[in-house]
């Protein structure tokens, strides 16, 4: 099953994740499993710049396989994030569904100096 039926749905619960990038390499934000049975509907997805005096450059990708696997598709390719300000990456206005065998993961330029909020829905 790739996603239900919007139609059909008998369940709809909703979640928040927060991550921090301790590293420079992709980390996951959210991922659906292969065998799921669920949609997940990411709604707001917030990414943070903790440091008080530097820029840091981040990427969110969206891939073609569950936990960082297959293909990536950039959503925000290094973008400056100033410091202590953050960025609306995604809102209710540009949703985007993470079918079964999906996920979205981000770099950052410098570690420890990002957090992620992450808003969605799990529809079953």
């Amino acid at each position: 099953m790739a996603a239900p039926n919007l139609v059909n749905v008998t369940s709809i619960v909703g979640k928040t994740a927060v991550t921090n990038l301790t590293t420079t390499a992709a980390t996951l934000i959210l991922s659906n499993a292969a065998a799921s049975n669920m949609l997940m509907k990411v709604n707001t997805l917030i990414v943070s710049n903790v440091d008080p005096t530097a820029t840091v450059d981040v990427t969110v990708t969206y891939y073609s396989a569950a936990a960082l696997g297959g293909t990536g598709t950039q959503i925000v390719d290094t973008i400056a994030i100033p410091a202590d300000t953050s960025l609306i990456v995604v809102d209710k206005n540009t949703a985007i569904y993470l079918e079964e065998d999906r996920s979205i993961g981000a770099t950052a330029a410098v570690a420890n100096d990002v957090k992620i909020i992450c808003s969605y829905e799990q529809i079953s």
